[in-house]
């Protein structure tokens, strides 16, 4: 599979899987973890779901500014390694929940730290490593082989991604078996309503109903309601312990290949006749800077609608979804929640990655293969595809409102999971057609000088799209499941039609 590809990229695609695993990680358990912690609402938890995959990627730009002004590109990504490493530490340390009055707004704020350093860490790591494996395919021994390059480097950097929401959530159910409790996506909801005392009477009796079920003999719903979440979080705070040994993996297989790594810093830019120099003509540049900067504007549109996957689309798994179908006994633990749809979309990614590769290299055999752009433009509308099967499938389904006042549909009325399932295998389709081949895309045209930075600036994009996440959440809360996703279906036809306009000048300034 490798054949013809630098032996570089095997390495760059194992040091990557850490910061992937806790990516998943992080997109599976996140936004249920701090509703379940703090007691917050789908929207406040949005927001800081939100404001966290939007530093992320904002934080890339600083990344790739500081590379390039350093030109110490491989310490920078060490940095990053280091502190994503920290960062999962801080917020996998136990507290006390529910979270006392007195001490809501430290340990919300100390949760906030450890997200921002993860953050910060992931923005030193993830533009840098891939401006590197960019410079890879700049030798012309590689350099036909860029885009599948990069679609392999990302099928690899997806397999951690498959099991850390299976471990995530294995982990916390162990916890909770182990502590004579079963997962029930609707108990802590229902146990913060009722520490709040918003419970309906029908919420109520379906608390007293699942607690029995659990063989819970108390009869006071309040004492219920602490035991569990305490005992619930505490699981997911030793989920996030496992990123910590995954990133600590990456660490070691970085340090040890480090200095086989080509170095950013040292890249050169052949001029036209042939003598090697590191600026292009200045004209040149901008029209690259320019090309670049409107690919960025169009993607926000996709990234607003695909990172839903660990918002609303999680939300969904938790409210609407019929978990009682995906229930594996493992033995110590039974694996079973919302959580586990997310090892879906990087299961699709390892499985349909060589598929997608070949399915381009026949069409490039026969002089037929789409252009980077193309292949982009595509990918969107493929995107808006998956939301439109996701509204046709939840149609008739309650308000997010008449659910919480049930306390939670049965299962009976709840959606097959493989809608979701569905959904996931055109969005990863998607996401093949778009991510890798946006970065192979930037790295290609981005001037030498500014590689570090516009690998930023395509994260960057990627962030301002994340910063929006939140309003997915406010429709969820509002408004009927079909109309929700076809917000997103309008978002991914305008980033679509969009780059299809602008299809002509991209491959001229591609070439």
């Amino acid at each position: 599979m490798f054949k013809n590809h630098p032996k570089g990229l095997l390495a760059a695609s194992l040091a990557n899987m850490g910061e992937r695993f806790g990516f998943y990680t992080m997109m599976a358990i996140l936004s249920l973890f701090i509703m379940t912690k703090f007691g917050l609402d789908e929207t406040q938890s949005g927001i800081i779901y939100s404001i966290f995959y939007a530093s992320i990627y904002l934080l890339a730009l600083v990344g790739g500014l500081l590379a390039d002004k350093t030109r110490n590109y491989k310490g920078v990504i060490l940095t990053g390694l280091l502190l994503m490493t920290l960062g999962y530490v801080i917020i996998a340390i136990p507290t006390t929940t529910p979270v006392p009055a007195n001490r809501f707004g430290l340990l919300l704020a100390v949760t906030c730290l450890g997200l921002l350093v993860i953050a910060f860490g992931n923005g030193l790591f993830k533009g840098n490593l891939q401006a590197m494996v960019g410079q890879m395919y700049d030798n012309p021994q590689y350099s036909k082989m860029r885009d599948s390059g990069f679609q392999l480097f990302y099928m690899f950097i997806n397999i951690g991604a498959i099991f850390a929401p299976l471990l995530a959530v294995g982990v916390r159910n162990w916890w909770v078996e182990t502590n004579g409790f079963q997962y029930h996506s609707d108990v802590p909801t229902l146990a913060h309503q009722q520490l709040g005392n918003t419970i309906t009477a029908g919420g109520a009796e379906r608390l007293q109903n699942i607690a029995s079920e659990m063989g819970y003999a108390g009869t006071d719903l309040t004492v219920f309601a602490n035991e569990y979440l305490n005992i619930f979080t505490t699981g997911f705070h030793y989920a996030f312990a496992v990123a910590i040994i995954a990133m600590l993996i990456s660490l070691v297989i970085f340090v040890i290949n480090k200095s086989r790594f080509p170095d950013p810093a040292n890249k050169k830019h052949p001029s036209a006749n042939g003598i090697v120099v590191d600026e292009m003509d200045v004209k040149e540049v901008k029209q690259r800077l320019y090309a670049l900067f409107a690919v960025f504007a169009v993607v926000i549109f996709f990234w607003f609608s695909f990172h839903q996957n660990g918002l609303t689309l999680t939300y969904f798994a938790k409210d609407y979804s019929d978990l009682s179908q995906i229930k594996i006994n493992l033995g110590f633990a039974t694996l079973q929640g919302a959580e586990i749809f997310q090892s879906i979309n990087p299961f699709f990614v390892v499985f349909l990655t060589p598929i997608i590769v070949g399915f381009f290299g026949w069409l490039s055999a026969k002089g037929k293969e789409p252009s980077t752009p193309r292949k982009i433009a595509m990918g969107m509308g493929i995107a808006a595809l998956a939301y439109a099967v996701m509204a046709f499938g939840s149609m008739g389904l309650p308000l997010k409102g008449e659910v919480d006042a049930m306390g939670g549909l049965p299962d009976a009325a709840r959606v097959t999971p493989w809608l979701l399932v569905g959904t996931y295998f055109i969005l990863t389709v998607a996401e093949l057609f778009i991510s890798p081949l946006g970065i192979s895309f930037v790295s290609k045209v981005a001037p030498p000088k500014y590689q570090g930075i516009m690998q930023g600036a395509w994260l960057g994009a990627t962030a301002i799209g994340n910063s929006l996440l939140f309003i997915g959440a406010i429709f969820y809360t509002t408004f009927s499941m079909s109309v929700t996703w076809m917000v997103f279906v309008v978002a991914c036809l305008i980033s679509m039609f969009t780059m299809l306009a602008m299809i002509k000048w991209l491959e001229r300034i591609a070439k």
